[in-house]
């Protein structure tokens, strides 16, 4: 898979925003799952960017996360945050890219984009609980209660603002400057 230059930076420049985001957190007294945007940043970083880009500045985003750089909610970074109770979480959010980016360029309907989203957000929320329930040990339902059940309407609330900016952005910014597909 080659890249132009403009992708490149773009990947970068989203998985910068997508590391900012993450800093928009709030611990919850009930979970070690904090409230933060990045569920924003991965929805609209699929689709600007699309489904390879998008993949792509997520992938980014994990490894520099990975490799100990302090991008993950509340300056947090390294391997052990990959694998450890929130690691789920953060690994669905390559998928959620692709997928929100893959029908915005495919079918190029609102009405599948918006159900990609969802179908994004469910994933991530199936691999966050699951891999929650094996590192702390709780059953599926409780890890469900304590990490999903708190966050859906506001997620949803996201996925409703990424559309609507990621859907302007599209259409007045990347149509004049050529930049879109």
């Amino acid at each position: 898979m080659k890249l132009t230059t403009k992708e490149i930076v773009l990947c970068g420049l989203f998985a910068a925003l997508i590391s900012i985001l993450a800093q928009i957190s709030i611990p919850l007294p009930f979970t070690t799952v904090p409230f933060t945007l990045q569920i924003f940043g991965i929805a609209i970083t699929g689709l600007i960017l699309g489904y390879k880009c998008g993949f792509i500045a997520t992938l980014i985003y994990l490894v520099l996360g990975g490799i100990g750089m302090p991008v993950f909610a509340q300056f947090s970074g390294g391997i052990s945050v990959l694998f450890g109770p929130t690691g789920g979480f953060l690994l669905g959010y390559p998928l959620m890219a692709f997928i929100i980016g893959y029908f915005k360029e495919h079918f190029q309907s609102h009405v599948l984009t918006v159900i990609s989203m969802v179908v994004g957000l469910a994933i991530v929320y199936i691999l966050g609980t699951i891999m929650f329930s094996l590192v702390t040990g709780n059953t599926i339902v409780q890890s469900l209660i304590y990490c999903v059940v708190p966050f859906v309407v506001l997620d949803l609330l996201k996925l409703v603002l990424a559309y609507t900016i990621g859907e302007t952005v599209c259409k007045r910014v990347f149509s004049n400057l050529n930049l879109a597909k």
